[in-house]
């Protein structure tokens, strides 16, 4: 097994003062390590946010044709680079472009951050979002990449929304899944864990999971069923001008407590009253409180495992292309196959009330 786990998520965006104070204020991320020209960080500045287990990077390219710059001028911010750890990158390097991997960054040897030996290259996945390949002798999740300086702060969990990412869902042009999900299972070894078909009055999407053996690094890969109503698939596609991470879904143990105080920060998808006046008859007696759950639109579903709870927040973002998922799971381990409709249906409600 070459990839053991997310070493980090990478944000290229306009500014990266202002996307960082976004993420601490709203989502209650802490900023681990800053760097820029003074750093060594030559012609980008980044800041490294942390959240639990979860590490964000977000980047901001000081010139026109820094490749953080290019994406941002395409996309506007959003995930470029989903980090992979891997204990050795050369090998790691070698197997996936054997397999068909494009390589766009030698495998280079150096020092992270902090002076400990590192590994890294980098390889296309879909669109612009790449896999960066790190081996690092840093002790896993404290790596800091190149030209970032440590803050002083310790870092601790007290008060943290989030203990850690659960998925990364991405968006694919139309009949484009298959080879998707054969391109991960072949060059990167995952396998596919799910699969949902969702049919809607006006759309619909396929969509597939792909995951690494560890089962911690996880894909949700989702097209529109038609190029003739692509839906809030092709809506997207079209606003982030391509296939791309959709959005981040992160791990909580109080989704009621948490989900109350991003509310203070971010808007939340509505549910209608409906789904909750269902609910019951679709899952049986409920052993908790369902009051809460429908005044923050929280979301229920069971599987052979356990109970899922989660909700979406709208966008924020200024092509409404990229948002969040805050998701409990009671030991369950699939992904609301029963709410999919729901939320897709949801999504598809905001971006017409953005439109209208």
């Amino acid at each position: 097994m070459y990839f053991d786990d997310i070493e980090y998520v990478e944000l290229c965006v306009g500014d990266a003062a202002a996307a960082s104070g976004f993420y601490t204020d709203s989502l209650g991320f802490t900023r681990v390590a800053e760097g820029g020209p003074e750093t060594g960080l030559v012609g980008r500045r980044s800041v490294l946010l942390q959240q639990g287990t979860l590490r964000l990077l977000l980047t901001q390219g000081l010139a026109a044709d820094d490749a953080a710059s290019v994406f941002v001028e395409r996309h506007g911010d959003g995930v470029r680079d989903i980090a992979l750890r891997t204990k050795d990158a050369l090998a790691a390097f070698g197997h996936v472009t054997q397999r068909g991997a494009q390589p766009l960054r030698e495998p280079v040897t150096g020092k992270d951050g902090a002076g400990k030996r590192m590994l890294q290259a980098t390889v296309a996945a879909m669109g612009d979002v790449v896999h960066s390949l790190i081996q690092s002798d840093a002790v896993p999740g404290t790596f800091l990449p190149p030209g970032l300086v440590a803050r002083q702060a310790p870092i601790t969990l007290d008060g943290a929304h989030f203990s850690g990412l659960d998925h990364l869902a991405i968006c694919l042009e139309p009949g484009t899944l298959d080879e998707t999900v054969r391109f991960y299972q072949h060059v990167f070894g995952f396998r596919q864990s799910h699969q949902e078909v969702v049919h809607t009055h006006a759309s619909g999407m396929n969509s597939k999971v792909v995951q690494s053996p560890s089962a911690r690094i996880v894909l949700p890969l989702q097209e529109p069923l038609s190029r003739e109503n692509p839906g809030q698939i092709g809506e997207f596609l079209r606003r982030h001008g391509g296939p791309g991470v959709q959005h981040l879904a992160l791990l909580t143990t109080d989704i009621v407590g948490c989900v109350r105080q991003l509310q203070q920060h971010l808007p939340f998808l509505e549910i209608p009253a409906r789904y909750y006046e269902r609910l019951e008859s679709r899952l049986g007696a409920l052993d908790f409180d369902l009051v809460p759950l429908q005044q923050l639109g929280i979301l229920v579903d069971r599987d052979e495992w356990g109970t899922l709870l989660q909700t979406f927040t709208r966008s924020v973002h200024p092509r409404q292309t990229l948002f969040f998922e805050a998701i409990q799971r009671q030991e369950a381990r699939g992904f609301g196959g029963a709410n999919i409709r729901a939320l897709f249906e949801a999504v598809e409600r905001d971006y017409a009330r953005v439109q209208a």
